[in-house]
């Protein structure tokens, strides 16, 4: 009794400490700016300033910056599904010299920083002509290798036997892929998804680098617009900061059931 006590007690703490920022951020953006930049903290704001929303959403282009970030994300997202489980079943059930090797080098790929192929990729987006396109935003996020990893590992789960089964009754490895495998390793689909569109989401660094046009912009750029000589505008900054959180906190609520579940189940067989 006492074990669960203290179990559920460092739950409750760790809640706190995790909620505690949301609710300050929510709570600043309801704020003046005067009060948003004294030292106390109080959670209550004095005034409830409901339309620093409409300001923040108003101080820049954020309906054209969500329709670019939606669009590359799920374009993003989607081909990275496609990718992923080609590439994992190839290498988990498709037999052919090299496979090894293959995988080996994928896995590699995981231990290079982003920072080290960044100019190499910037002059190969320049040199395709893709500057401050819509190619430039998705392209090169159209696989990775630790969806591959995953995918190619919850693979790997799966019976030899339904492989057999399906290609006694005529059924090819594309098929099978489609309509079999893919199906029985949802949970992970959805996982490699949820990190594809979040990455996505947030990306900050590589769209200020291969965009200088406004309308080619993503989200997360608009935050910087309340960063000025004058200082941060903190209460429209945790406005702004709210609208952009609120679609991945939804996001990651829907898909909730089947991330826990691809943590829990997904084997590690190799």
């Amino acid at each position: 009794m006492i074990a669960r006590a203290a179990v559920y007690g460092m739950l409750a703490l760790g809640s706190v400490v995790t909620v505690f920022p949301f609710v300050w951020m929510v709570s600043t953006s309801l704020k003046t700016s005067r009060e948003a930049t004294a030292s106390s903290i109080d959670l209550i704001p004095a005034t409830w300033r409901w339309g620093n929303f409409a300001e923040a959403f108003q101080a820049a282009p954020f309906a054209r910056y969500f329709y670019n970030t939606f669009l590359v994300a799920g374009v993003v997202t989607g081909a990275v599904i496609v990718t992923s489980l080609l590439a994992g079943y190839a290498l988990s059930r498709l037999h052919f010299r090299g496979r090894s090797a293959v995988f080996a080098f994928v896995l590699a790929t995981m231990m290079v920083p982003f920072e080290v192929a960044l100019i190499p990729n910037f002059l190969l987006i320049r040199d395709l002509g893709w500057y401050n396109t819509y190619a430039a935003l998705i392209v090169p996020w159209c696989a990775n290798a630790f969806s591959i990893f995953l995918v190619r590992q919850s693979f790997l789960t799966l019976p030899m036997d339904f492989f057999e089964a399906a290609k006694v009754d005529g059924c090819g490895h594309l098929r099978f892929l489609t309509w079999i495998a893919a199906p029985l390793i949802r949970p992970t689909i959805v996982t490699i998804a949820l990190f594809s569109f979040l990455g996505s989401y947030n990306s900050l660094l590589w769209p200020i680098i291969v965009t200088n046009d406004e309308s080619m912009r993503l989200i997360q750029y608009g935050l910087t617009v309340f960063w000025g000589e004058a200082g941060v505008q903190i209460n429209l900054l945790m406005c702004a900061s709210t609208i952009v959180i609120a679609p991945t906190v939804a996001l990651y609520f829907l898909a909730q059931r089947n991330f826990l579940e691809s943590s829990l189940n997904a084997g590690i067989k190799g």
